[in-house]
C-alpha cells in the first residue's frame, strides 16, 4: 500500500468518529445498570456463506469496548453495541476490515455505492469463469469425441496443456472468494462452508497438473479442468444470483432511510429560508416543505391544510390530509401546496428513525433454526473431511484414476450452503414483505410462533375501534338555539357550533378534534382551524376539565365535561361526554360514538376462515363491549378488565394449550403483549406497547394481522420445503459420489441448483400480493365511552 492510499484509508476511517456521521446509523440504548451504549449498524461485504457470520462476531467482540455483535449473512448487516468511553467507530469498522471484510456503516448512500461494486465485481468473476469453462470445453471435447487410438498423445498433451493454462485465470481471479473465505475460517480457527470447495478444487488443480506434466505418473492420465472450471463457473453464478436476491432485500430498508431528505428549508427570524443539513434542525426550528419534497422531521403543521402521501410509513397508497395542528410525520412527501411546520422531533426521536431501527434489528438477527442449522453446520462439515479421505483411501485401492475424481465430488456436492440458507432467506424475504405493506417486524422468530396461533385476542379501543371518535348527536339546552334565534348570551344560534369548534381546534384531546372535525361545519362549509381562532383570547386548557378562553365581548366560555361548564341540569349531566357556553351556563352538548375501523369487521371474517378464534378484551363498560363485539361477530368477548385481567385471560388460554396472539395498542396493553406467544401493536399506539410487540402495525390496519398470519404460515411452509430439500439432496447426492457415480462438474451443477433453488423459493414471499377484499366505509359503534 502506498503512503497516500494508507493516509487517504486513515482519513476515511476518521470520518467515522464524526458526531454528526455518527447520527446516521448510530442510537444510544441502556446497557447493564442503565450505561449508556452506543449501538450501530453496519453493512459488511465479503460474506459468502454462514460462517462467515461467526467470524466477523467474533472479530467485533475481540475489540476492547464492545459489548455485543450480532451479524447475520443473509442480510449481510452488523449490529454492534459499543461503549463510546472506551473504544472509537473507526476501530469497530477497522477490526472487520483486518479479519479480511469489509464494513461501512449503514447509511443508504455508502451501502448502495458498495453494493454496485460487489455486484460488478462477482459479475466480472462470473463471466471470466464462464468464458474459460467454455474454452476448455471446447478443448476437451475431442477427447470425449474420438474412438480409442484416434486421438494421438502428442495432440492429447496439447490440448491438456490448453486447459491447464486456460484455468489459471479461474483459479487466480474468479476462485478468490473461495479462497479469501477458507484462509479467514482457518485463521479463526474455525470451519467454513468454503474450505471443502477450496479443497476440492486445489485437489483437482493439482492432479490434474501432475497428469498434465507427468502423463502415467502418479497422477494418472486423466484431467479436469473442464469440470472444474465448469463447478466455479456453476457456484459463482448461483452465489451472484443469491447476492442480487439479498440486495433487492435490503432495498426495502434503504427506500425507507432516503425518505428523510438530505437537507431542509429553515426559515430564519427574518422570514428568509435558509437551506440546511437536516441533522443541524433543532426542536421548535420553522421548516418549510415544497410540492414534491419529503418532510424532513416530525412536527405539526403550523397554518392551513396539507396533503402528504405517506406510503412509505404505512403501505397506503392514498394521500392523507392534514389541517393546522396535525402531526406530520419525517419521510411522509407533500403532494399539495407548500407549507409551513414546526419541528417536534429530530434525528433518532422520529417516527421513522424508530422504524428504520426496529427494521435494522430485525435484519440483524438470525432465527432460531437458522442458529441451529450453523450449530449441525460444522460437525456436518468436519464428517464431509472425514469422508473424503476415507473414500479417497478406498479408491486409491479399488481404481487409483478416479480415487481424484472421488474426492472432489464428496467435498463439493456436500457443502451445505442449501441448508445453511434453507430458514434466514426465506424469513428475511418475509420480513421485507412485511415492511412494504406496513407491517414491521422486530423479532425473526415471531414468524414461526404466528404460524401456530389457535387464539387472536383483540383489544378494543384504539384497536379494531379508530382513535378518531364522531359526533352522534347534539343536545339543545337553550330553546332559543334551537330555533335560530339569538342566545342569551348574544351569540347568534346558527353560529354557536361554529364558535366551539373553533375553540375546540386549540386542543388535542381526542373529543376536542373530533368535535373540530366533525359534521358540523361553520359558516362556508370549511372545518375551523387554529387560524379561525382569533375570536378567543386568553385560552387556557385544564387537563381532564377542558378548555376555557374570553370571546371579543370579554366574556369566559368554556368547552368541556359537564361540571366545568357548569349549568348541565342533572339528568342531562350522563347522558353527553362535552359542553360548551358561558362559565355556568350550558348552552349545547354533544355525545360521541366510537368507529370501527373500516376493515375490522372483515379482518374478524378472515381470522374464522383461517380457523382461529377471536375474542376482545377490554377495560371498558360490558354494554359497550358487548355492541363492538356484536357487530364485528367474534367468538367471545370480555369487558371491565385491569391489565392483571387480560394477562390472566391470555394466562389460562395457554393453559389450555392455545397459541395466543395479542392485539393492542395502549398502555395498558404493554403486559399482556408481552405475555402472548406473539404480539401486535397499532402503530398510532403508546410507546410501550410498541416496544412489547413483535409486530408494529404501521398502517393501523386489523387486516394487517390477517395478512401478516397468512405470510407467516407460506414461510414456514417455505423453510419446511428448503430444509427439506437441503437435507434430501445431502442424502442423495453423497451416496452417489462415494460410489463414483457422481462427476465433480455434476456435483458442482447439484451443489449450486440446491443453493439456487433455495433462495428462489424463498423469493416468492417477497411478491405483493393482493390485499384481502375489507368493506369499505366506516362502521359506527353506537353509545361509545
Amino acid at each position: 500500500m502506498s503512503p497516500s492510499t494508507a493516509a487517504n484509508t486513515t482519513s476515511a476511517l476518521e470520518l467515522l468518529d464524526d458526531p454528526v456521521a455518527l447520527r446516521r446509523h448510530t442510537r444510544q440504548v441502556a446497557g447493564v445498570g442503565g450505561k449508556s451504549l452506543s449501538e450501530s449498524s453496519l453493512r459488511v461485504s465479503g460474506m459468502y456463506c454462514a460462517a462467515c457470520a461467526g467470524v466477523i462476531e467474533s472479530a467485533l467482540v475481540g475489540v476492547d469496548g464492545v459489548v455485543e455483535a450480532s451479524v447475520s449473512a443473509a442480510s449481510e448487516r452488523a449490529r454492534v453495541r459499543w461503549d463510546p468511553q472506551r473504544t472509537r467507530m473507526a476501530r469497530i469498522v477497522q477490526s472487520v476490515q483486518q479479519a479480511g471484510y469489509g464494513a461501512v456503516p449503514d447509511v443508504a448512500v455508502h451501502a448502495r455505492e458498495q453494493r454496485r461494486q460487489m455486484e460488478r465485481q462477482a459479475l466480472w468473476r462470473l463471466f471470466v469463469a464462464a468464458f474459460c469453462a467454455m474454452q476448455v470445453m471446447m478443448l476437451a471435447t475431442p477427447s470425449y469425441v474420438s474412438g480409442p487410438g484416434e486421438l494421438a498423445p502428442d495432440m492429447s498433451r496439447l490440448l491438456n496443456w490448453g486447459g491447464w493454462v486456460l484455468s489459471w485465470p479461474v483459479l487466480l481471479f474468479a476462485c478468490g472468494p473461495f479462497f479469501q473465505g477458507a484462509w479467514r475460517s482457518i485463521r479463526q480457527r474455525r470451519i467454513g462452508m468454503d474450505v471443502p470447495v477450496s479443497l476440492g478444487i486445489l485437489v483437482t488443480f493439482a492432479a490434474s497438473s501432475g497428469a498434465t506434466f507427468d502423463p502415467g505418473g502418479p497422477f494418472g492420465t486423466e484431467v479436469y479442468f473442464d469440470s472444474l472450471t465448469m463447478f466455479v463457473s456453476f457456484l459463482l453464478g448461483a452465489r451472484w444470483l443469491e447476492l442480487r436476491a439479498r440486495h433487492r432485500a435490503a432495498q426495502s430498508l434503504e427506500d425507507t432511510v432516503l425518505g428523510v431528505p438530505e437537507s431542509a428549508l429553515r426559515v430564519d427570524g427574518t422570514g428568509r429560508d435558509e437551506r440546511v443539513p437536516v441533522e443541524h434542525l433543532q426542536v421548535g426550528d420553522t421548516v418549510r416543505v415544497l410540492m414534491g419534497e419529503s418532510v424532513p422531521a416530525d412536527g405539526v403543521l403550523l397554518d392551513g391544510a396539507a396533503e402528504l402521501s405517506e406510503a412509505l410509513l404505512t403501505g397506503e397508497s392514498r394521500s392523507v390530509f392534514k389541517g393546522a395542528g396535525d402531526l406530520l410525520v419525517a419521510a411522509s412527501v407533500n403532494v399539495g401546496a407548500p407549507l409551513h411546520m414546526r419541528v417536534e422531533c429530530v434525528g433518532e426521536d422520529t417516527r421513522i428513525a424508530a422504524i428504520v431501527a426496529l427494521m435494522r434489528d430485525a435484519l440483524a438477527q438470525r432465527p432460531a433454526a437458522a442458529r441451529l442449522a450453523d450449530r449441525w453446520a460444522a460437525p456436518f462439515l468436519w464428517t464431509v473431511l472425514l469422508l473424503a479421505a476415507v473414500a479417497g483411501v478406498v479408491w486409491a485401492v479399488l481404481d487409483p484414476s478416479r480415487a481424484v475424481w472421488v474426492v472432489v465430488s464428496v467435498l463439493i456436492v456436500t457443502c451445505p450452503c442449501a441448508l445453511s440458507l434453507a430458514a434466514p432467506a426465506a424469513m428475511l424475504a418475509a420480513a421485507g414483505r412485511l415492511a412494504r405493506d406496513g407491517v414491521l417486524l422486530q423479532r425473526l422468530d415471531a414468524l414461526e410462533a404466528l404460524a401456530r396461533v389457535s387464539s387472536v385476542y383483540l383489544d378494543k379501543t384504539g384497536t379494531v375501534t379508530a382513535e378518531e371518535l364522531q359526533v352522534a348527536e347534539v343536545h339543545w339546552l337553550d330553546a332559543g338555539a334551537r330555533g335560530g334565534g339569538r342566545l342569551a348570551a348574544g351569540v347568534e344560534a346558527t353560529g354557536l357550533v361554529a364558535a366551539a369548534q373553533t375553540l375546540a381546534s386549540w386542543s388535542r384531546h381526542p373529543l376536542a378534534r373530533a368535535l373540530a372535525a366533525g359534521s358540523a361545519q361553520p359558516e362556508g362549509g370549511r372545518t375551523p382551524s387554529m387560524s379561525d381562532s382569533g375570536a378567543w383570547t386568553c385560552v387556557r386548557e385544564e387537563p381532564g376539565q377542558g378548555l376555557e378562553a374570553r370571546s371579543d365581548r370579554g366574556e369566559r366560555w368554556r368547552l368541556g365535561s359537564a361540571a366545568w361548564v357548569g349549568g348541565v341540569p342533572a339528568g342531562d349531566a350522563d347522558q353527553t361526554r362535552l359542553w360548551f357556553g358561558p362559565v355556568g351556563q350550558a348552552l349545547v352538548g354533544w355525545s360521541f360514538t366510537e368507529v370501527l375501523r373500516a376493515d375490522a369487521i372483515a379482518a374478524v371474517e378472515a381470522l374464522h376462515v383461517n380457523g382461529l378464534e377471536t375474542i376482545v378484551l377490554s377495560g371498558d363498560q360490558a354494554q359497550r363491549v358487548e355492541a363492538v363485539a356484536a357487530q364485528l361477530g367474534v367468538d367471545g368477548w370480555r369487558a371491565a378488565l385491569t391489565p392483571q385481567g387480560k394477562l390472566d385471560e391470555v394466562a389460562r388460554a395457554q393453559g389450555r394449550k392455545r397459541c395466543v396472539a395479542m392485539v393492542g395498542d395502549g398502555v395498558n396493553d404493554a403486559p399482556v403483549l408481552a405475555r402472548a406467544d406473539v404480539s401486535f401493536a397499532m402503530g398510532q399506539g403508546a410507546v410501550m406497547a410498541r416496544t412489547q410487540a413483535d409486530f408494529v402495525v404501521l398502517s393501523g390496519q386489523v387486516g394487517s394481522v390477517v395478512r401478516s398470519y397468512e405470510l407467516a404460515r407460506r414461510c414456514m411452509r417455505i423453510v419446511r420445503q428448503n430444509t427439506f430439500w437441503a437435507v434430501g439432496y445431502n442424502l442423495a447426492a453423497v451416496p452417489l459420489a462415494l460410489a463414483g457415480l457422481l462427476p465433480p462438474w455434476a456435483a458442482g451443477l447439484g451443489m449450486a441448483c440446491s443453493s439456487l433453488w433455495v433462495v428462489t423459493n424463498a423469493l416468492r414471499l417477497a411478491g405483493r400480493a393482493r390485499p384481502p377484499r375489507m368493506q369499505p366505509g366506516l362502521q359506527l359503534v353506537h353509545g361509545a365511552a
